[in-house]
């Protein structure tokens, strides 16, 4: 009987994912051991574009945060298609999905100041965003350079850049600086409309509203059924960003905008040994914030995502490194790995044990929601073919159900 229990496919997935999750600290450990020989043996591979070599425990763990956002989004892929089949779904629905809902996160933040509860719509959106914050608050905007798969498409990018230019491009300062100020407009406006204008009131009303509800599946659709307006902006933001290194980080992206701001009182800063530094410039060269980095001895920046290249590409030994507590415990690569993998991990795991991480949305309400049932008010002519398709399947599961009932 356990065995057959074990091998259900719910309960299956459900252990795949937590296996993922919970193995996070052990597999930062090979990571940090293995890539250190990976380091050594590709030495010789090292140019001032990447200072780290062929692979680096940096861009390991951007792979491994890739990979499981890869595999929450097959699994949530899979939970919607079969509610869309009418089926009753085989598929626990994955609550790592709730990281692509930022609003909500916000939102549910606000409703947390004030009721000292955590909704249950979308608790791990607000989990992930408290989680994220942390490591804002512990070693800078680290999220960005260390963990957000955006951040990791932008640096391949970026090399892609250093391949086609020999020069990089930067833009004067003169537009580099109001450019600089879109992302903090555009944070500004969410974080205003969200904690000043929103009444107390109207945070249930939108908690709870279809609208938030159902916001992982309208996220998931904004993919796979991308429209010709979205799909031109994603590939303009390609272009910009092979043209100008990190465009969409550097100027546009509202949540790294929130993050460098909360990096300002960060335990973390990158700081310079002046007795030490030889002011060769090659971190400055490196730094994909664009950061004067000569002219500061404890760097303050909102730009600082603590990447740490302009550590590794240092020709001189001490003279630049990321600390905590103003120089007091200095952090190499593998301890900062280990501190961002151990916030995710206890963060998660104390949601789970306080029953904060799944959602207590019922699964009819989804099914509702992706096939809904036909309305007498509704006209023929005002359905759409898709509409009607999953109506149609509405009924059949209706039917199925009906004829399995004693």
């Amino acid at each position: 009987m356990g065995q057959v229990f074990l091998h259900h496919p719910m309960i299956k997935i459900k252990m795949q994912e937590d296996i993922i999750l919970g193995l996070c600290p052990f597999l930062s450990v090979s990571i940090a051991t293995g890539v250190k020989m990976i380091d050594i043996a590709n030495a010789s591979h090292t140019s001032p574009s990447d200072p780290s070599g062929f692979i680096s425990i940096r861009r390991s763990i951007q792979i491994l945060f890739l990979i499981i956002t890869l595999f929450v989004g097959t699994i949530f892929y899979q939970f919607v298609a079969q509610l869309e089949s009418g089926a009753v779904p085989t598929i626990t629905r994955p609550p790592g999905v709730e990281a692509f809902l930022p609003i909500s996160a916000l939102v549910s933040f606000k409703h947390l100041l004030l009721t000292g509860e955590i909704n249950d719509i979308h608790p791990s959106a607000l989990i992930l965003f408290l989680i994220i914050c942390t490591t804002a608050l512990v070693a800078k905007k680290s999220f960005c350079s260390w963990i957000c798969p955006v951040g990791l498409l932008s640096d391949g990018l970026a090399k892609f850049h250093n391949f086609l230019f020999k020069k990089s491009l930067k833009l004067p300062k003169w537009v580099d600086i109001p450019l600089r100020s879109i992302k903090y407009v555009i944070a500004g406006f969410f974080l205003w409309s969200i904690f000043f204008k929103m009444p107390a009131n109207a945070l249930e009303q939108f908690i709870q509203s279809p609208y938030n509800t159902f916001a992982d599946i309208k996220m998931l659709k904004l993919f796979t059924e991308i429209s010709t307006t979205s799909l031109w902006v994603i590939t303009a933001l390609v272009v910009l960003s092979i043209l100008i290194r990190n465009f969409w980080c550097r100027y546009l992206c509202p949540y790294g905008a929130i993050l460098g701001i909360l990096g300002r009182i960060s335990l973390g800063s990158i700081r310079r040994n002046e007795s030490n530094c030889i002011r060769c410039g090659e971190c400055e060269a490196v730094c994909p914030g664009n950061i004067s980095i000569l002219e500061k001895i404890t760097i303050h920046s909102l730009e600082c995502s603590a990447c740490q290249r302009c550590v590794k590409t240092c020709p001189s030994k001490d003279a630049i490194g990321f600390s905590l507590f103003f120089g007091k415990i200095f952090l190499n690569q593998k301890k900062t790995a280990l501190i961002l993998l151990l916030l995710f991990t206890v963060g998660i795991s104390t949601a789970r044990l306080t029953d904060h991480w799944h959602n207590k949305v019922p699964m009819e309400a989804y099914r509702q929601y992706v096939l809904p049932m036909p309305s007498m008010s509704m006209s023929p002519g005002k359905i759409s073919p898709e509409q009607m398709e999953r109506m149609i399947k509405r009924m059949r599961a209706l039917q199925a159900a009906e004829a399995k009932s004693p």
